[in-house]
């Protein structure tokens, strides 16, 4: 693990040194240079994670789909999500508007006598060894990002935002960043923020982000794969995340009616309200303990159902079709116009 460190470090040097540094010079932001050293990295594993998009998933996608490609359209403005997110555009934004703010916030603290606590020196010569307590973060920020992703389908100001990243109805390696970009802004200032709280370092908080990432393309592939009885209980696979995007089934929960006879109709019995199944990012274990699982070997169609079934007012629900009427669309169903 010692020499891949390394030899990320000495890339990310060489595209500092030969590619921003002179940029950053020439546009007068020689002040910013430790924040242009940390984005070099993020855009180093933007790159190296569309190489493995490209030449790893891709072949499994087209061997093995689950479903042909039939809206090549939708397909494009996922890629420029893709394209914002991973290679550090979003980040950027981040580094000027939220970071800033917490470093103020928890310098203050520092200031005032208040330490942060450091999650890899609580058995010192175990958990402060690197891959150790890379696999502790991992663990943290997965639990952290299941009731981030619980809250997502609870609050329903929330799911007007995150319903976006659901309405992909041809499902792909690409889809993982379709996501209305206020609720990128909410879910990451969360994990700036715990970040900050358990003592992550710059460089493992790239690693935790990029293997997440990564693992979420994998996940979102258009890829009929199962890891088997035990496997899918030790990590998220493509097709557990897809019943999660699966129309119903994957946003909504029945809860029985209170005072309702035992022996009336289901449809009197339950109503259907905001939830759904298999929340976890990258662990299963988060699902099992708070009995939202669902291991069911099952491929089905993927969407939200007010874009296949007319509401109240007998029209179906549009999320937009590009980039810029997604994000419009979604401030409109923010405030309720939409």
């Amino acid at each position: 693990m010692g020499w891949l460190g390394n030899g990320f470090d000495v890339l990310q040097q060489q595209l500092f040194e030969g590619v921003l540094q002179p940029l950053m010079f020439h546009l007068g932001l020689g002040n910013l240079l430790e924040t242009g050293y940390e984005a070099a990295g993020w855009l180093l594993v933007g790159v190296l994670q569309l190489v493995v998009i490209v030449a790893v998933i891709g072949p499994l996608q087209r061997a093995r789909p689950v479903e042909p490609v039939t809206n090549r359209a939708t397909i494009r403005t996922d890629i420029l999500y893709t394209l914002i997110h991973r290679l550090g555009l979003f980040r950027l934004g981040l580094f000027f508007a939220i970071d800033p703010l917490a470093d103020d916030f928890f310098g203050a603290l520092r200031v005032a006598g208040i330490s942060t606590f450091q999650l890899d020196g609580v058995w010192p010569g175990v958990t402060d060894v690197p891959w150790v307590s890379l696999l502790m973060y991992l663990v943290v920020f997965d639990f952290v990002d299941y009731w981030i992703h619980r809250g997502q389908h609870q609050f329903e100001w929330w799911w007007r935002l995150h319903s976006l990243h659901h309405a992909q109805r041809q499902m792909t390696m690409w889809s993982d960043n379709r996501n209305h970009l206020l609720d990128d802004l909410l879910r990451d200032t969360i994990l700036v923020v715990v970040a900050q709280l358990i003592g992550v370092a710059p460089g493992q908080f790239i690693a935790i982000v990029a293997i997440t990432q990564l693992s979420e393309s994998f996940q979102h592939a258009n890829l009929r794969v199962w890891f088997g009885r035990w496997g899918e209980r030790l990590w998220v696979s493509p097709r557990f995340h897809r019943l999660h995007h699966s129309i119903g089934l994957g946003h909504e929960t029945l809860r029985p009616v209170p005072g309702a006879p035992a022996d009336a109709e289901s449809a009197t019995r339950y109503r259907t309200v905001l939830g759904g199944h298999n929340f976890g990012v990258l662990l299963p274990w988060w699902d099992m303990l708070m009995r939202t699982a669902n291991f069911e070997l099952r491929y089905d169609p993927t969407g939200i159902r007010d874009q296949v079934e007319p509401g109240p007012d007998g029209r179906v629900r549009d999320y937009g079709r590009g980039f810029w009427s997604q994000q419009w669309r979604g401030i409109l169903r923010l405030i309720g116009k939409a």
